[in-house]
């Protein structure tokens, strides 16, 4: 029996968890659908998560998995921030945005004890982690409880890596993957592959399942992994126009639009590498700058002209995540593009 038998999954769909553009609601859709919902934890409150929790654990509807970043949290540097803040000066001015305070907030928060306490209360099916995985001592709690860990790679030296920590399966995340990269062990981008190529090589040096994800949008993608020996895929911008989505109605628009067949990897929005759907921001300071504050603190400056520019229908200095096929986007409920993908995987 595979894995993804055991945890209940009547098809080897994940859904990607996606910060900002999904709550519970598109998780149980998708586990609704037979596949394996996901919640993005990291930029959620104590409060917040707890009662996205609630609401999946009541629902009954089967496993959900529970996604955490595990990112050593570093302290912010007030001269970095301010620079950053001149730098967007004139941005804010351009919208009327008053200079705020220079924040050394993070914006997104590294799987804690307080995570672990509401992985135990909660026990998820699957509990999975963004960039390595957190301390031993931690991880033994997530394991006690019996959650299953998958964990992202972005080479096969972190997969290698992940195999020999604890991970029971493997995220291979294609460079055509959107948002956040998962990488952990090097920071040179020219490492990572595409996602098949990747998959192959995976493959190749552990026996743990591992898991297509990047550039996957239908269900030929679906098949043309699994037929690779992918466990399952992992899909996220596919996800991205469906009804229980939260996703704004101006990035929906861009995605639909010829200016959403253009990605990059950019740190501008977090200070670490994501891929984005090319905006104002990328193209006037290059996506990838040294003007960033490291991670996650370039995002805090960011907010008040973010929000302006959405106010006045502009999606220039927002955050568009997106993976480079942004062709499977469609306006449906997840059910029934969870349907379509089974039928021509040939699933069902």
């Amino acid at each position: 029996m595979s894995l993804f038998t055991e945890l209940g999954m009547r098809y080897p769909i994940i859904q990607a968890p996606m910060a900002g553009v999904q709550g519970s609601e598109l998780a149980l859709a998708v586990t609704r659908a037979g596949g394996l919902g996901s919640l993005p934890a990291a930029m959620l409150t104590p409060a917040e998560l707890r009662s996205e929790l609630v609401r999946l654990t009541q629902s009954g509807l089967g496993p959900f998995n529970i996604n955490f970043f595990c990112h050593q949290q570093r302290a912010p540097d007030p001269v970095a921030l301010a620079s950053w803040q001149q730098h967007l000066a004139p941005y804010y001015a351009e919208f009327g945005v008053e200079l705020p305070a220079v924040t050394t907030a993070p914006s997104r928060a590294p799987f804690n004890e307080e995570h672990a306490a509401m992985v135990a209360e909660f026990r998820p099916a699957v509990v999975s982690f963004h960039f390595g995985l957190p301390a031993p001592e931690l991880l033994a709690q997530v394991k006690v409880v019996g959650a299953r860990v998958f964990a992202s790679a972005t080479t096969v030296a972190e997969a290698v890596w992940l195999a020999h920590h604890g991970a029971d399966a493997i995220i291979a995340q294609g460079l055509e993957a959107g948002g956040h990269r998962g990488h952990f062990l090097s920071d040179d981008l020219t490492l990572q592959q595409s996602t098949l190529t990747l998959l192959a090589q995976i493959l190749a040096v552990t026996d743990l399942p591992v898991i297509a994800a990047g550039g996957i949008v239908d269900g030929k993608g679906i098949a043309n992994a699994l037929a690779l020996g992918a466990s399952a895929v992992q899909m996220g911008t596919a996800f991205l126009c469906c009804h229980e989505a939260t996703t704004s109605a101006l990035h929906r628009a861009v995605l639909h639009s010829p200016q959403g067949q253009q990605t990059a990897l950019t740190n501008l929005f977090s200070g670490r590498p994501a891929r984005g759907i090319v905006n104002r921001l990328m193209r006037e300071l290059s996506p990838l700058s040294e003007l960033a504050p490291h991670f996650p603190y370039a995002s805090s400056a960011l907010a008040p002209l973010r929000a302006a520019a959405e106010k006045a229908g502009d999606g220039g200095f927002s955050p568009l995540w997106a993976g480079q096929n942004v062709s499977g986007c469609r306006e449906l409920p997840a059910s029934e593009l969870m349907a379509c993908w089974v039928k021509e995987a040939g699933l069902g």
